[in-house]
């Protein structure tokens, strides 16, 4: 599968692909396009009377120095003064109004189109990523999205206008120095800011890489937690942590410092500047060529420089990080689906399935093939196991009939269907599991149950739950439906677990039904109360039965033994014993293996006793 090497490689410094994220960023914004218009207009009015503002107090100053002079016309200035400071406020505030629903509606929009397109991704992509590294990126993208537009919009597109106004004013009625010395200082600026900046960039990567890293290293370890106490291995986390943490602390360290240099070279040219221009402009007044009111305008000039120029370097590192994390979230959006829906594929049927493997080969990794010519057929409404030891081949099985992977050999088909020619949607629809270990979310019993079927009502739920024998466990709790299950239902047993999976099976209501492994996690005891339930289930709908346990596919209707990827036997369970093979010692050793369990359990209750 080709994956987007941004994700994997650090680039030399500067290599930021800024113009193809921009362009992939516009459409979302251009959805609004009117309003983008409304506050650009915005943005260049509150800039044309903030610089309108030190024109007026340079006419006010220039008016109070003449002998004699009414006082109508420094009120009247006074009052267009206050009023173009307030129509700068207006406008600025208006531009923000304007841009609001644009800046949010597009990371909305992204933050949507990521989620849903990680979701449409190979089960080998999950299992290659680690999802607190990939939530980081989404995070930072997302955050990143508003940085972007409002250092752009607030900071960068204000102060290129406000610098191109006050130019045109120093060169049409000042000296052509004037415009000299800011020009100058600006390039020198920016020259300076955009070679150092971009000499942080790698250590800024590296600032976020091992951000990343610790924060993975901190969800792995707790969503281990119980794993991680079965071995008291606390210490051993949290030093793992640590060094994450370490190398984290020495990358942000010396980025902090850079930052420090980078800011007192900018000082040192922002210094520079302001004192060559207040020079050139005294020097002005002691010759008589500029009155008290041009110095007062320069100076009025250079302090609303001064902000938005001292800001500038802090805004480009922002948006050269804004530009690294935006496109590290989009790189998630050119992940290549490696199970897409092809062109035309249509919808499948509802009604009765029959599936059929046909020769079907497939390997995870091309050096190490897992499945070679597998061939059966489970007739709709009929049960098929497959049983074999570990490693076998048994759970690729399922993974292939919900095309989590696409055959590398051979075809599975659906009523005649390919699986390749239907939509992953409606076959996904059909499908309905018992996994070995059920995974719950962090909320209540009826959420996890109605996720079978997120439109089915209460009362739907609540009958699927009893059909799974799970009426009494859950009246027998304080909070009863409400109850919530904890982190991955660590609050339930297994055979809790494995009752909430049968029941949202049963709200799925599907054709086909996989029992993967669904009761090797449980105790004998457990199995045969929970086995009730599966055999329930089952009936009337096409099975494939995944297991280990032979006790538990004895009533199949055919039962497949698979052995390094092959079909070695196959038969109902009464003649496969009389054939002596596999399938007949497997059964000979787990009969053993159950009889001396039995024969401990004994005799731990005769010494209780």
């Amino acid at each position: 599968m080709r994956r987007s090497r941004s994700h994997d490689l650090p680039r030399p410094a500067g290599e930021v692909h800024a113009w193809p994220t921009l362009l992939a960023l516009f459409p979302y914004l251009w959805q609004y396009k009117w309003r983008v218009g409304a506050a650009l207009i915005s943005l260049v009015s509150a800039k044309l009377a903030s610089v309108a503002v030190p024109l007026v107090f340079k006419d006010m100053i220039d008016s109070l120095s003449v002998q004699n002079m009414a006082l109508a016309l420094p009120a009247l200035l006074l009052l267009l003064y206050g009023g173009l400071r307030f129509a700068t406020a207006l406008f600025t505030e208006l531009r923000e109004m304007f841009f609001a629903r644009v800046t949010q509606r597009a990371v909305r929009r992204i933050a949507l189109e990521v989620f849903r397109h990680l979701h449409s991704l190979s089960l080998r992509f999950h299992l290659d990523r680690q999802t607190g590294g990939v939530s980081r990126d989404i995070e930072r993208g997302t955050r990143s999205i508003s940085s972007l537009i409002n250092y752009t919009l607030y900071s960068i597109l204000p102060t290129l206008v406000e610098l191109a106004l006050v130019l045109g004013i120093l060169l049409s009625q000042y000296d052509w120095v004037f415009a000299a010395i800011t020009a100058a200082s600006l390039v020198t600026y920016i020259v300076f800011t955009v070679k150092v900046s971009n000499w942080r960039i790698n250590i800024r990567r590296a600032v976020n890489e091992s951000d990343s890293a610790a924060n993975s290293r901190a969800i792995d370890s707790l969503l281990n937690y119980e794993t991680v106490k079965y071995f008291n291995n606390e210490a051993y986390e949290a030093k793992r942590y640590d060094t994450q943490l370490e190398q984290w602390e020495n990358a942000a360290t010396r980025s902090q410092i850079t930052l420090s240099l980078l800011n007192l070279g900018q000082q040192a040219i922002i210094a520079t500047g302001v004192t060559l221009m207040m020079w050139r402009a005294t020097a002005g007044v002691v010759a008589g060529t500029m009155t008290i009111g041009d110095l007062v305008l320069v100076n009025a000039f250079l302090i609303q420089l001064y902000m938005p120029l001292n800001f500038l370097g802090v805004v480009y590192r922002e948006i050269r990080q804004a530009l690294t994390d935006i496109e590290r979230m989009f790189g998630l959006l050119n992940e290549n689906r490696e199970v897409a829906d092809a062109p035309g594929a249509i919808a499948l049927p509802h009604g009765p399935a029959e599936v059929r493997f046909e020769a079907v080969d497939f390997a995870y990794d091309q050096a190490r093939p897992i499945l070679h010519e597998v061939s059966f057929t489970i007739p709709a409404g009929h049960t098929l196991a497959v049983v074999g030891h570990s490693g076998a081949g048994k759970s690729t099985l399922s993974r292939l009939l919900y095309r989590f992977y696409d055959v590398t050999g051979g075809a599975i088909r659906i009523n005649g269907m390919d699986l390749r020619q239907v939509t992953q949607d409606s076959l996904r629809s059909a499908i309905g599991i018992v996994p070995q270990d059920t995974v719950l979310f962090n909320d209540t019993l009826i959420y996890n149950i109605q996720y079978g079927r997120p439109g089915a009502s209460r009362e739907e739920a609540m009958a699927a739950a009893r059909a799974a024998q799970l009426e009494a466990f859950v009246e027998s709790l304080p909070e009863k439906w409400e109850s919530r299950v904890g982190e991955r239902g660590l609050k339930l047993s297994g055979g809790e677990k494995q009752r909430v999976a049968i029941a949202r099976a049963l709200l799925k209501n599907p054709p086909i039904l996989i029992f993967d492994e669904a009761t090797s996690a449980l105790d004998s005891k457990t199995e045969k109360a929970i086995q009730a339930q599966l055999e329930l289930a089952a009936r009337g709908r096409t099975t494939l039965i995944i297991a280990h346990r032979l006790s538990t596919v004895m009533e199949a209707d055919e039962i497949l033994v698979l052995d390094g990827g092959r079909i070695i036997e196959r038969g109902r369970h009464g003649p496969l014993l009389e054939a002596g093979g596999a399938y007949a010692q497997m059964w000979a050793l787990q009969q053993q293996e159950a009889l001396a369990e039995a024969g401990e359990a004994g005799l731990a209750t005769g010494q209780a006793t």
